[in-house]
């Protein structure tokens, strides 16, 4: 990809992107994701969050002595590319995926379907305090 076509995106607000058919370009490197030093929630999921969606990923994070600038997301086809990280947690939401080493590991339904769903929402509850003992 030329210098030019990466400040177009990155003008875009666009820092990652994904490339549909990787086999047209056997050269081309897999760039690695570095994750800021004070990320320690990796929410992965396949949906974009809406704003009822981000409420309750908010509450979850309170919940759990985080605040959003210690959390990142991304989508499943992102976690390969995972360079070193100092992750504390990897949540999957609606996917699943192999997780990276050394995280506690929280796999739960897609937010969307948890706000009508208490069971889910209870489930996920579990695993996190299951961490606390």
């Amino acid at each position: 990809m030329k210098q030019r076509d990466i400040q177009v995106l990155q003008e875009m607000g666009l820092t990652y992107w994904q490339i549909r058919k990787p086999a047209c370009f056997p050269a081309l490197e897999v760039p690695v994701i570095n994750l800021p030093d004070d990320c320690q929630l990796l929410f992965v999921t396949p949906d974009p969050l809406n704003e009822h969606d981000a409420w309750l990923f908010g509450r979850i994070l309170k919940s759990m002595k985080l605040t959003s600038e210690q959390a990142l997301m991304l989508p499943p086809s992102a976690v390969d590319q995972l360079g070193q990280h100092q992750l504390v947690w990897c949540w999957f939401a609606g996917c699943e995926v192999a997780a990276p080493a050394g995280v506690q590991v929280l796999n739960s339904d897609a937010l969307a379907t948890m706000h009508t769903n208490p069971t889910a929402k209870k489930a996920l509850w579990q695993q996190i305090c299951s961490y606390d003992n």
